[in-house]
Order: structure tokens, then C-alpha cells, then sequence
């Protein structure tokens, strides 16, 4: 069974839909048909690989977190820590990434640059979090109010 989210969205400028895709690795390998230990391995790819097959904008989650669009060089987040790592944060983040995508639209690349803009803030809430609390556990609940 696959746990990762999905947003669909449409740009005024395109009558194709937008996927947008967060995996975390293992289900990014399940995806793949793979391994977790080979989407650890070249995680760049393995984004890229899944963009391409499902044509999607593509999140892996984990720490330095991929960004990856069709015929785009992948991105790479460096907002973020372990605190992500609970559940619930991965739900925080695809609506975030909701959130962003229902701004007025524009074209294919600037939905691409609001996705890893999510990914960023989400990073920085959790980064914030850290630097304010020093150490606890982060709920998604605590990480969704950072975002008010």
C-alpha cells in the first residue's frame, strides 16, 4: 500500500493537469519497482525517473529533498531536519503545496518554482522549530501552526 500524496492542478495556460508527487523513498521505490537502498543510492535519479514515467512534478521527501519536473534539471532542498521525520509533517507538506498552487496561475515553470518554494518553507518552519525549542517532538499539528 502507497501513503504518498497527490496534487492535481491546472495552469490557465495548460489544459494538462499537474501532478504533484511526495514520496518518501520507500514508496518512491515501490513506485519504481525497486529497492529503497537503490532510490537512497542515486536519489536525484530516482526523482527524476518518477517525473518522467508518471510526467510529474515529483517531491522525495528526506533529508535534502528532491524536486524533480519533466524535462527539468532536479532541485535540491536544503531546508529541513529530522524533526520532519514524524507523521503527519509529509501531510502538512502536500497541503502547503496545495496551498501554493492556488495562487492565480501561471506557466509550467512557475508552478515548478512554487512547488520547491513549499518544500523550502516547510523545511524552514521545521528549521525554525528546532532553533526556537531546541530539542521535542514535532507534531504535525505544531509544525502546521508554524505556518500561521
Amino acid at each position: 500500500m502507497l501513503a504518498f500524496r497527490t496534487v492535481t492542478y491546472c495552469t490557465e495556460n495548460e489544459e494538462t493537469p499537474i501532478t504533484v508527487l511526495t514520496p518518501h523513498p520507500l514508496e518512491a521505490a515501490r513506485l519504481l519497482g525497486s529497492d529503497t537502498a537503490t532510490v537512497m543510492s542515486d536519489r536525484l535519479s530516482a526523482a527524476q525517473r518518477l517525473s518522467d514515467r508518471f510526467a510529474a512534478v515529483c517531491v522525495l521527501k528526506g533529508s535534502g529533498t528532491v524536486i524533480s519536473a519533466p524535462g527539468r534539471i532536479p532541485m535540491i532542498n536544503a531546508s529541513g531536519n529530522a524533526a520532519l521525520a514524524t507523521a503527519g509533517t509529509g501531510d502538512v507538506l502536500a497541503g502547503m503545496i496545495g496551498s501554493a498552487l492556488a495562487m492565480p496561475a501561471g506557466n509550467f515553470e512557475q508552478t515548478v518554482q512554487r512547488v520547491a518554494g513549499a518544500v523550502h518553507q516547510h523545511g524552514r518552519l521545521a528549521d525554525r522549530w528546532m532553533q526556537t525549542k531546541g530539542a521535542g517532538h514535532l507534531t504535525a499539528s505544531m509544525l502546521a501552526e508554524q505556518a500561521l
